[in-house]
């Protein structure tokens, strides 16, 4: 009598949760041309539940009543420097740390909406202190929080003295309007640029490696890096000296690093309130961390697509990635 072949064995579940697949990239970039689809894309990015809706919402707020008057930025001076760090400090305590205690210490949805099961990561030597959360919040708050305070008392400074144009709602109200919704794609375009630049031999190893460490992302893992990296992160304000916009513009970019990195990375599709539920992890960046070599941007900008580095979470996504790394590696 001959043995039966061993039975195949049953494929491993990557992820706990997953929103529905595959992923689609904004239909802005489509060919031919599909306005009715992008004009829906854009309300539905735009409803109050959103996120972008939220980061709108924090910095107009901040900008109204926690910001520096603009007379009082014309002089570099510890005082109101200091307030934008230490209001930026609280909100990444509320905002990452919230998140955090909610979601992974306390466990107030289980796991429900939750994309990797893995826990954070303890006793690991690659960590600074041996563990991933301390790590996380150590960079966030030390270099992260130091660089983001920096970019934004430039912009106050420029603007004060006259070096950035600042327009304002009355002036140019088609512009001010056109520029919030530019603004996110202007943060994937700058994010997929220097993300790649930084996945490239000596600056992987040296810089973006540090970030990677995060196979399994959670709040505070979202502006914990090297800080060559957190430095850069928010070069992208410098556009504000090439274009005419308003301080509120400048809050609302700076707030898709602070507010939307440790959201983005949240580990969660959704955070649960009673029976409602708001969006807030990015499958499509969670893919990066699981990955690697995938996803370098957002899914509102085309880059991946374009340049054959998207994964849309699929099993044939898997394979697609698989396959590629096959080719490469055959090449060498």
């Amino acid at each position: 009598m001959t043995n039966s072949p061993n039975p195949p064995r049953p494929k491993r579940q990557l992820w706990n949760f997953t929103p529905s697949l595959p992923l689609q990239v904004a239909p802005y970039w489509d060919w031919p041309m599909r306005p009715l689809a992008s004009a829906l894309y854009l309300l539905k990015s735009w409803n109050p539940l959103a996120q972008r809706f939220f980061i709108l919402l924090m910095a107009t707020v901040v900008w109204m009543w926690f910001t520096p008057d603009l007379d009082e930025a014309k002089t570099l001076a510890f005082g109101w420097i200091f307030d934008i760090w230490l209001r930026d400090l609280v909100i990444l305590l509320v905002i990452a740390g919230g998140l955090h205690l909610a979601l992974w210490k306390y466990r107030v949805q289980e796991d429900d909406y939750r994309y990797d099961m893995r826990p954070m990561m303890t006793d690991a030597r690659a960590f600074t202190f041996k563990t991933q959360v301390w790590d996380n919040m150590f960079w966030t708050l030390g270099p992260a929080l130091l660089f983001i305070t920096f970019w934004e008392a430039l912009m106050w400074y420029a603007y004060a003295n006259g070096w950035a144009r600042m327009i304002t709602f009355d002036s140019n109200p088609l512009w001010f309007v056109v520029l919030i919704l530019l603004i996110p794609i202007c943060a994937g375009f700058h994010f997929y640029w220097l993300h790649r630049l930084i996945h490239v031999g000596k600056l992987y190893a040296w810089v973006h490696s540090w970030h990677h460490r995060n196979i399994n992302t959670g709040p505070w893992s979202g502006l914990a890096m090297h800080p060559v990296e957190s430095f850069f992160l928010l070069f992208d304000t410098m556009i504000f000296f090439l274009i005419p916009a308003n301080p509120l513009h400048v809050l609302f970019l700076i707030f898709h690093h602070l507010i939307g990195a440790p959201t983005s990375h949240a580990g969660f599709e959704n955070v649960k309130i009673g029976k409602a539920k708001l969006p807030m992890g990015d499958f499509f960046h969670q893919l990066h961390h699981r990955f690697f070599d995938c996803n370098y941007g957002t899914w509102e900008t085309p880059w991946d697509q374009w340049f054959n580095t998207f994964h849309d979470g699929t099993d044939a996504g898997n394979d697609l990635i698989k396959d590629r790394r096959r080719k490469i590696w055959s090449n060498d």
